[in-house]
């Protein structure tokens, strides 16, 4: 693959329309910061952990001003004290135009892809590129189109009439041409757009001046004003992709297909030595502008000394986002090592970390929380159903508390309630146990269940043994 022939074209994937799974963060849309990064106590699905979500804040200005990129944040705090909601809100406040990549410690053990191949698909999935084009586009009303339609069905001819404030002009029509004004049902009156390069047609809307001649539009009918100046007009376009969609397009062995696919497999090493290259190259020349974005690791312990060893060279790399990680471990075994560390992170990469630390959420941001995630799930709590839920989330934990809404709703529509009460709740939490309940039955039930050598008793008075020497007597 020379360096003058690289291919940044990517096929734009959409998103599934109507799915709206609710999900353990669906209510989190941002970090609840007001414009001088002040935390509002509850705001976007935020609450609490007020300080984190400052330091939140300016790592996200860091990230959203593109200047810096390999640095290393580690976030640090107890099981469900909302790490991962940061992150969220993190990347649901970047906007589309930064990169942010989300991966769990243990997802780069694969047995396809090598560690380190994982994860410098994840990092180069985390850096944008801005590549700048200059295209000619016509730009104008359409006054009247005339397609002359040919009996034995041979090539179809016509002429597009379009004007300006301007000035008016007449275009002959070839058969591409009048097939993608067809496609798009312009009509007189459309203002429309005109790629000279490719000939994409895109309809901006109906103008103005012809508002009285319609008698029925629907309310998606978007009016424009009539273009002004010359038809033929130069235009810059922008088109964003990552690192490793080009990586992908160019690799021989892959081809653009794995974009689909998502099975792009090893790419090698020269391929992406080029392409740093040829980047380097256009950003000199100011054709692309590099975006630095935000790769997020959660359960970052699940990770063993020798991927911890290339995150640190390749947060000195040119190409490198910035690292949010996130950990409930305290002082751990780092994988692969006989030695403690740390929320289970080597020293030397904890040393060029920045900390933020999350800490357990109060009584009234419990309650606030339940009740936001009650809204979301669409059922509605009493007072009294709240308060108990409150109280199960401080003596258990905030996730177990937030699982027994689901239940107690669908308690509660059993009975054709439309509201959750207390008696639903307390149905709920005898029903379903929490981990500190369940390891307190193992433990009075500890013969009844397999132990680590086997052995299990299956009767009901007294072991195994005993029950056999009855049997002999």
């Amino acid at each position: 693959m020379s360096q003058a022939t690289i291919s940044t074209s990517s096929a734009q994937a959409k998103d599934v329309a109507g799915l709206s799974l609710i999900a353990a963060h669906s209510h989190i849309s941002g970090l609840g910061l007001d414009d001088n990064l002040k935390p509002k106590e509850s705001a976007q699905g935020m609450v609490g952990q007020v300080k984190a979500r400052r330091a939140a804040g300016l790592i996200l200005k860091l990230v959203q001003a593109g200047q810096i990129a390999g640095r290393a944040v580690l976030i640090a705090g107890p099981p469900s004290t909302g790490k991962t909601a940061i992150a969220m809100g993190l990347s649901q406040s970047l906007g589309e135009g930064v990169p942010f990549t989300a991966i769990a410690g243990s997802e780069i053990f694969s047995l396809d892809l090598s560690k380190t191949e994982s994860l410098t698909q994840a990092f180069r999935k985390s850096i944008g590129i801005k590549i700048k084009e200059e295209t000619e586009i016509i730009e104008g009303e359409v006054v009247e189109i005339q397609i002359d339609r040919s009996i034995t069905g041979g090539h179809k001819q016509g002429k597009l009439t379009i004007k300006t404030t301007d000035m008016e002009t007449i275009y002959e029509l070839g058969n591409k041409m009048i097939e993608g004004l067809t496609k798009e049902k312009v009509l007189a009156g459309d203002v429309i757009s005109i790629d000279k390069a490719s000939g994409k047609i895109t309809k901006l809307g109906k103008s103005f001046t012809r508002a009285r001649d319609y008698d029925a539009m629907g309310p998606e009918t978007k009016f424009v004003q009539c273009p002004e100046g010359e038809l033929q007009k130069r235009k810059e376009v922008v088109h964003t992709v990552s690192l490793h969609e080009i990586d992908v397009i160019n690799s021989r062995q892959q081809g653009f297909l794995a974009l689909f696919s998502g099975d792009t497999g090893e790419i090698r090493s020269e391929v992406r030595d080029q392409i740093n290259t040829k980047v380097a190259e256009w950003k000199e020349e100011g054709k692309a502008e590099i975006v630095p974005g935000v790769l997020f690791i959660d359960e970052v312990h699940m990770l063993d000394i020798e991927s911890f060893s290339f995150i640190n060279r390749a947060l000195e790399d040119d190409f490198a986002p910035i690292v949010v990680m996130a950990t409930n471990r305290g002082v751990s075994q780092t994988r692969g090592t006989n030695y403690k560390s740390p929320h289970g992170v080597p020293m030397d990469l904890l040393d060029r970390s920045i900390i933020i630390h999350t800490s357990n959420y109060s009584a009234d941001e419990l309650r606030t929380i339940l009740s936001i995630r009650a809204n979301e799930e669409e059922a509605e709590l009493n007072a009294d159903a709240l308060a108990l839920l409150t109280k199960i989330g401080q003596e258990t934990s905030l996730r177990y508390a937030a699982n027994l809404i689901a239940v107690a709703q669908q308690i509660a529509l059993k009975r054709r309630a439309a509201t959750i009460d207390l008696p639903d709740v307390k149905r709920a939490y005898t029903l379903f146990l929490d981990s500190e309940r369940s390891v307190q039955f193992v433990n009075e039930n500890s013969k009844s269940f397999i132990d680590d050598e086997g052995n299990v008793n299956l009767g009901t008075n007294g072991n195994a043994k005993d029950d056999d020497k009855m049997q002999t007597d």
